[in-house]
């Protein structure tokens, strides 16, 4: 049994790690959440420690490795995306491997400095890709390989996953802190995308809000119209009709790639291929870090050019 340690219980994504630990047999002993609205762990790991201050739980861990000699083997990050650098340098410090949410960091730069503490503390640092294991994203790999390596695909990417007010209003609307909408809501996307249609050769935005934005990727064997969206008002009137507050599609030549199930059990089956010694470490994650930055820095060039087909309603 291997021995966790949480950074951000209260997050939206941290009931999947707390799953995925459970479910390959393993425990946590120490959770840590500036919020207190944490009664999820009841579910999972009743006895599990519980800190709201970082001091205090950095004390505890140190407290745990010297007098007891409990060694802290993993430490999963669900912590706001800003802070996962220096909660991964955490986690190798106190000589733990770290597992950690996408956006692994927010600066291709970071990558490179974690890399080198990597090789300082022999110690592992592995992103959730989860899409890599989507059995339907693995079928168009298997595919897109199998077909002339020279052709361009076509491709219509959106997702539209509807958020309340609050949002803009937490640090997932802070561009600063969040890396924004390309970053916090795509970037598990463009990572899918470059690992089935190769590198990326060119970027450019058409808009870029608060609340949606969109442009256009070029990839070595792809054209990628794509569109984000925390927005309500951008659901499809057939998932509005349904109640559905989310929406994926990505049509490749005209053929809808239908992605939307089998999602719950990605995380652990993550999990499971970290414990395994086959988790997408570093090097997995720098291209999509450095596709992320490119949006976020690039000028939107407005509604024009080869632009997603959602982009004629806001024209």
């Amino acid at each position: 049994m291997k021995q966790f340690v949480l950074i951000g219980a209260a997050g939206y994504v941290a009931p999947r790690h707390m799953k995925a630990i459970k479910d390959t047999s393993n425990t946590i002993v120490a959770a840590i959440d500036k919020s207190d609205s944490v009664g999820i762990i009841d579910s999972y790991f009743p006895q599990a420690d519980f800190f709201t201050e970082f001091e205090r739980f950095d004390r505890h861990i140190e407290k745990l490795k010297r007098q007891s000699g409990s060694k802290i083997d993993y430490v999963s990050i669900c912590s706001p995306n800003y802070l996962h650098d220096a909660h991964i340098r955490f986690a190798l410090r106190i000589g733990a491997d770290a597992i950690c949410e996408k956006p692994l960091v927010l600066n291709p730069w970071n990558v490179d400095a974690l890399a080198s503490i990597e090789t300082e503390t022999g110690k592992k640092i592995y992103n959730i890709l989860q899409l890599r294991l989507h059995p339907d994203i693995i079928k168009l790999k298997q595919k897109i390989e199998n077909q002339n390596e020279d052709k361009k695909y076509d491709i219509d990417l959106t997702y539209i996953a509807s958020r309340g007010r609050w949002y803009l209003f937490s640090w997932k609307g802070d561009i600063s802190r969040s890396g924004g909408i390309a970053s916090n809501i795509g970037i598990h996307f463009f990572d899918m995308l470059i690992w089935i249609f190769g590198p990326v050769r060119n970027v450019q935005v058409h808009i870029s809000e608060p609340t949606r934005t969109a442009g256009f990727l070029e990839l070595k064997n792809a054209r990628v119209r794509w569109f984000l969206s925390i927005n309500q008002q951008d659901l499809p009137a057939e998932s509005l009709d349904k109640k559905e507050k989310t929406y994926r599609s990505m049509v490749v030549e005209n053929e809808e790639i239908n992605f939307s199930n089998s999602f719950k059990d990605l995380h652990t089956q993550s999990y499971e291929n970290i414990l395994n010694g086959k988790g997408f470490g570093l090097d997995y994650a720098r291209d999509s870090i450095e596709t992320v930055y490119s949006i976020r820095n690039a000028v939107p060039v407005g509604v024009k050019g080869d632009y997603h087909p959602l982009l004629m309603q806001l024209k």
